[in-house]
């Protein structure tokens, strides 16, 4: 059940609806939404309302406009059942966000179960989290090691040569991690992290994925029943029995798609600004800071570039709007960022960059894979600058291919042109196994399996280039 709303009608004010919108999703948006963020704020300030592919919102646009909205999770719910247009049936049946919102899971949810829920999932993620657990430090040692192996593989061909970094390493790294995390049993559910793929790209073939995807997960959330081990769904489980099959395998997707996509864009957009010359960035990776280079990069790219909307309970004043209760309110970290009265604070020469950006949410709804994800992307760009010296793009930077949708802004592909450095790396050793426990494959039965699908298409675009 959702909370009960205000009459929502904002008594006096202009109601959304009645609106002139508009579009935020256009050409100009693709190529650079801070011509669009700042064209809406001259306009309207810091909350404006536009057309989000044929429904109306309020996207917020102001930093402290959005930590509000962020902080007061009691005032600004989440919960698709607080939405009122969505309540009374007026959202179109073919709108292309209701999927991907539909699938209710921890990011999505509001109401009394989120609790529980959220509970459950810090507790699952603490031995992944926990520097010191045995967990983090296996996975840790496993994804440097699938790092070193996508850049051996692309740089197979020489010392030196051409590389597409996001089709070949920074995508297809954070899958590989996701894969772990899952714990799959075996290689064959590996086609999983392609269907991922595919949703995550949405395009034509992204509604079948999807249906396979949810069936994947469910059918490897019905084995972690029966069979737990030492992953986040077992993990989840024990902190959160009651949760359904059904239930889990949303959990799960909402795992994969953002620690894949958000991992990958950050990866990416971490080696473009490092190479192309922001100094506090390469500066600080130079002293050996990757979590403060990253740091750096996402208060100017964040990868989650709008988060998912909230519903006030009430009429809130908000900028120079009154929004009504059940009104839908899209916070635009990338807009929040550029915002002149919070860019304008910052110093961008300071040896410590501000911790204030949003890129991982504020307030009791911040992600809670922050740490993973930050620290899988840590890894990823550390063992590029490390593997790899003379790096540059191949491209003129403001030619790079963006793809950009209302959740997420990264690059279609990373065209650039590397040098091996010093001698060839060694390989990495094996994880050090953990104690046994049920559902853990034996030792031996992963040993020598065939690659997956997965490292099959990685091969495949070495081959062809």
């Amino acid at each position: 059940m959702g909370v009960q709303l205000d009459s929502g009608s904002a008594a006096g004010h202009e109601s959304l609806e009645s609106m002139s919108l508009e579009p935020l999703m256009t050409r100009d948006y693709e190529r650079d939404p801070a011509i669009v963020y700042e064209r809406l704020r001259q306009a309207h300030g810091p909350v404006a309302p536009v057309d989000l592919l044929g429904v109306p919102v309020w996207l917020v646009l102001g930093y402290e406009e959005a930590y509000e909205v962020l902080r007061d999770d009691h005032a600004w719910p989440k919960g698709l059942e607080n939405w009122r247009a969505r309540r009374e049936g007026r959202l179109p049946e073919d709108w292309p966000l209701a999927p991907s919102l539909d699938v209710n899971h921890v990011l999505i949810q509001g109401g009394e179960g989120y609790r529980g829920l959220k509970v459950a999932w810090d507790t699952a993620l603490r031995p992944f989290q926990d520097p010191r657990h045995p967990v983090a430090k296996r996975l840790k040692a496993q994804i440097t090691r699938d790092a070193d192996e996508l850049i051996s593989l692309f740089t197979q061909g020489g010392r030196t040569g051409w590389a597409d970094l996001s089709a070949q390493f920074s995508r297809p790294l954070p899958l590989m991690v996701a894969s772990h995390l899952l714990g799959f049993p075996g290689s064959q559910h590996d086609d999983a992290l392609m269907d991922m793929w595919r949703v995550l790209d949405a395009g034509p073939d992204a509604g079948p994925a999807l249906e396979r995807l949810l069936a994947t997960l469910s059918e490897l959330g019905a084995w972690k029943m029966k069979e737990p081990g030492d992953d986040f769904p077992s993990y989840l489980l024990a902190s959160h029995p009651g949760l359904s099959v059904e239930e889990l395998s949303r959990e799960l997707m909402m795992l994969l798609g953002m620690t894949s996509d958000h991992v990958g864009i950050l990866i990416s957009n971490t080696v473009v600004e490092v190479i192309t010359g922001n100094l506090p960035a390469s500066a600080s990776l130079s002293a050996g800071l990757i979590r403060e280079t990253m740091n750096r990069v996402v208060m100017q790219k964040p990868p989650l570039i709008n988060f998912v909307p909230r519903f006030p309970l009430k009429d809130m004043r908000l900028g120079n709007y009154t929004v009504a209760a059940g009104d839908p309110v899209w916070v635009s970290v990338g807009a929040a960022h550029a915002d002149p009265a919070f860019a304008g604070k910052v110093c961008p020469e300071s040896t410590i960059s501000t911790r204030a950006h949003l890129s991982w949410g504020a307030g009791p709804r911040q992600c809670p894979a922050r740490e993973l994800a930050g620290g899988a992307a840590a890894i990823g760009v550390s063992r590029l600058f490390e593997r790899l010296s003379g790096l540059e793009l191949s491209l003129p930077v403001d030619q790079l291919p963006w793809r950009s949708s209302p959740f997420m802004r990264g690059l279609r592909s990373l065209p650039v042109r590397y040098e091996v450095s010093g001698t060839p790396a060694q390989p990495v050793p094996p994880p050090p196994p953990l104690p046994a426990t049920a559902g853990s494959a034996p030792a031996d039965e992963t040993a020598g399996r065939p690659r997956s699908s997965l490292w099959r298409y990685l091969a495949g675009l070495v081959r062809g280039r």
